[in-house]
């Protein structure tokens, strides 16, 4: 049972929950200007990592038959026959229900939007059959992630820095863009859509650049719209670098260090805008 959890785990990528978790756990602190209590915090945890697993397991179901096709992603575990259909409905369901479960101890209006927000996550599985703008929606699929984070203490969404959410969305654009290179020529041959399978990679680069630009200026305006500190700017200055650094060592022409630009400086740029907004909230 462990075994067979691991891999359901591993089919998922667990572990980069580290990308959208920060951001909620930010709206959060944001919301009550610092810790929120322990079980809103436990709950926003647990609707995170029911959101992300139930979106992630409902995307390894809903693209098997690609992921099988391709030969970057054909020894993914459904497609390789590690787990079946029937476990992975079952761990997409039960993600699902502990999702809308922490929602509706939370607060009602943390209720009303989970459906919404929710739905983005899972419509984004489907929208590479249809639209090269898939990397946008995906986006402001993200982009609920503070909001929520937000809501769950405040109740409401008076007050938030809907700035914020505009970072997440260009930020997670951005990169969903490069990382979508990997695929470009499968894409084309596959009928899918993507930006580099539509512009090219080279254009598709060019447009993570200017995502990545409109994230760096929102990150930046969050700061000043919600009254924070020294500290957060440091962590904006590290943002902005960490951003430069992906474009640096990732091109269109070399894809092999796609991972040190897609998984370690997407994971560093959240935990650092999260823990500068803590120390900018613990200062003032």
């Amino acid at each position: 049972m462990w075994k067979k959890i691991q891999i359901l785990l591993e089919m998922i990528k667990f572990k980069h929950t580290v990308f959208a978790m920060p951001f909620a756990l930010m709206g959060a602190f944001l919301a009550g200007r610092g810790v929120p209590s322990p079980m809103v915090f436990l709950l926003v945890v647990l609707a995170m990592v029911g959101a992300r697993t139930c979106a992630m397991g409902f995307n390894r179901i809903v693209d098997r038959r690609f992921d099988a096709a391709n030969p970057r992603t054909k020894k993914r575990a459904i497609p390789a026959g590690n787990v079946s259909l029937m476990e992975s409905w079952a761990m997409v369901i039960f993600s699902g229900a502990l999702f809308f479960l922490a929602c509706f101890l939370l607060n009602p209006l943390a209720l009303t939007i989970a459906p919404f927000a929710l739905g983005l996550t899972l419509i984004y599985s489907l929208t590479k059959r249809f639209t090269w703008l898939c990397h946008v929606v995906l986006g402001v699929a993200l982009a609920f992630s503070p909001l929520g984070g937000w809501v769950a203490v405040a109740g409401s969404l008076t007050g938030y820095p809907w700035v914020l959410s505009l970072g997440v969305l260009f930020w997670v654009a951005g990169f969903d863009c490069i990382y979508a290179c990997l695929d470009a020529d499968f894409d084309r041959e596959a009928g899918l859509y993507s930006m580099p399978a539509k512009l090219g990679r080279r254009r598709a680069f060019r447009l993570a650049v200017f995502f990545h630009v409109l994230a760096f200026v929102f990150f930046t305006l969050t700061g000043r719209q919600s009254g924070l500190g020294i500290f957060y700017y440091i962590g904006i200055v590290l943002t902005g670098a960490a951003l430069f650094y992906q474009h640096l060592v990732v091109n269109p022409k070399d894809l092999s260090r796609i991972q040190v630009s897609f998984f370690s400086m997407n994971g560093l740029i959240a935990l650092t805008l999260f823990m500068a907004t803590w120390l900018s909230l613990l200062t003032s």
